[in-house]
């Protein structure tokens, strides 16, 4: 004869199956699926075509892999921002509240860049901008208030790849952590660029399941080892 289970117990039981199930589900979402990213976007309206779209996202990117010594050494192989395409001067937005830490720092991404410090603990960096920030160090600045311009990696020329590089760091400017999983927007729209070589990843032949799209790429420790000279890889 088939045990019943009290009405009382049957409930409970599918309230404890219901929470094991949320938290199995939660697991396997990126880290902070559900929660509002603390950023907004450091350029105005929507991406789109004729306005702005990522050339390259943050992380083990095939352009990145393939100059992971002679450019991103420093950044244990990876690209360690996001690259926003966008005409030159275009205005670039602070992502969120805080103080300008740096302008035209020793943190690359050349002619220009801006370091923003936010309360909660992270830094912004704005790189390969058209001049050198107007703002002070030290100056206080809100969410979606201009800071600077985007320009281009070959300076006023603009005529190479123009675009604001967005980093993410924390840990007093030594980490840099994943942008796509911080900034509110719309990144399946803004993933329309047109360098194959920094919209693909990647893949560790022997180990492929790891760093395969845009939110599940590494933090880094600047100064460390390579983390991605695979012996074997594709492309």
């Amino acid at each position: 004869m088939a045990h019943i289970i009290p009405r009382r117990r049957r409930t409970a039981i599918l309230a404890l199956l219901a929470l094991l199930c949320a938290a199995a589900l939660g697991a396997a979402l990126p880290s902070g699926a559900g929660a509002a990213p603390p950023f907004g976007s450091p350029l105005a309206g929507p991406p789109g075509p004729g306005r702005w779209f990522v050339s390259q996202w943050y992380g083990n990117t095939v352009w990145a892999y393939q100059n992971r010594s002679a450019v991103y050494g420093a950044g244990q192989g990876i690209h360690f921002g996001v690259d926003l395409a966008a005409p030159c001067g275009t205005p670039v937005l602070a992502i969120g509240d805080g103080t300008v830490f740096a302008t035209d720092g020793p943190y690359g991404s050349a002619p220009h860049n801006l370091v923003i410090r936010h309360p909660n603990g992270f830094f912004s960096l704005y790189g390969h901008l058209l001049e050198r920030p107007k703002i002070a160090v030290g100056t206080a600045v809100r969410a979606g208030q201009p800071v600077a311009l985007v320009g281009d990696p070959a300076g006023e020329r603009c005529d190479i790849e123009p675009h604001v590089h967005l980093e993410i760091r924390r840990a007093g400017m030594g980490e840099a952590v994943n942008p796509v999983r911080l900034v509110a927007l719309d990144w399946d729209r803004a993933a329309i660029g047109l360098r194959r070589n920094g919209l693909r990843f990647a893949l560790d032949l022997d180990n492929p399941r790891p760093w395969t799209t845009p939110y599940d790429q590494p933090d880094i420790t600047f100064g460390q080892a390579l983390i991605n000279d695979f012996p074997r890889v594709w492309p």
